[in-house]
């Protein structure tokens, strides 16, 4: 389920549009499980993820010298938060495509933020969260440690270009088995809004998904890429 946070900022109009790339293969996966898949926070390919700042993790080191517990549960905590990663943008993005879909077979889900939080509210297991990724300078800048989220919100500056909406999910708490990840129920027919097909799939892959997408008895438009469009001369 949905909750708020006063310490996550979130954009305030509920219409803002956000994007999530994938393949194929984990797109029918969450058509057919009706479940979000939330990476577990320290399996993210920027080994940074959940880390301090360098002028906050000198902080915390001073704090633990007499209590070391206070460190080491900094550093567990990590294998016990899950995150979705969402791209905010008005438009597609080019560079998205090159970075998370391959063989020009991938698709990308439009939505809104308050389209997120809508598609969450299935989920009665676990609390979920949505905020705004902030980018700092990781060897001046200091990231608050009064709120278990802090460290979660913040990536360094050079991965300013993903703009990330994040959902993500504290499951300290929770009797889950994490191994990747975790997934988690959403509807769907909030969750997407609009589906995009890779502006270099050839027409098999396009008819391909059309009629995927009906077979499985969901009413969603699918949309020719705007990367695709014709030239004008």
């Amino acid at each position: 389920m949905y909750v708020t946070n006063p310490n996550i900022s979130l954009p305030e109009n509920p219409d803002t549009i956000v994007w999530k790339y994938l393949d194929l293969s984990k797109f029918l996966d969450l058509l057919l499980s009706k479940k979000l898949f939330m990476s577990r926070s320290d399996k993210f390919e920027d080994q940074y993820e959940g880390t301090f700042s360098e002028p906050t993790f000198e902080e915390i080191r001073k704090l633990s010298e007499n209590n070391p517990e206070f460190l080491n549960y900094y550093k567990s905590h990590r294998e016990k938060v899950v995150v979705s990663s969402w791209h905010i943008n008005e438009y597609e993005s080019f560079a998205m495509w090159q970075i998370f879909t391959q063989n020009s077979e991938g698709l990308a889900i439009q939505s809104t933020t308050g389209r997120l939080q809508k598609a969450l509210e299935a989920e009665k297991k676990s609390k979920q969260y949505i905020g705004s990724v902030k980018y700092i300078d990781y060897k001046k800048e200091y990231i608050p440690f009064d709120d278990m989220f802090f460290p979660f919100m913040f990536k360094r500056k050079s991965f300013q270009y993903e703009r990330e909406i994040r959902i993500i999910s504290d499951l300290s708490d929770s009797q889950l088995s994490i191994n990747d990840g975790v997934k988690i129920d959403v509807d769907i027919d909030h969750l997407i809004e609009k589906i995009y097909i890779h502006p270099k799939s050839e027409n098999w892959y396009k008819k391909l998904v059309i009629e995927l997408v009906s077979k499985l008895g969901y009413q969603i438009e699918i949309e020719k890429s705007d990367l695709e469009s014709d030239i004008l001369i």
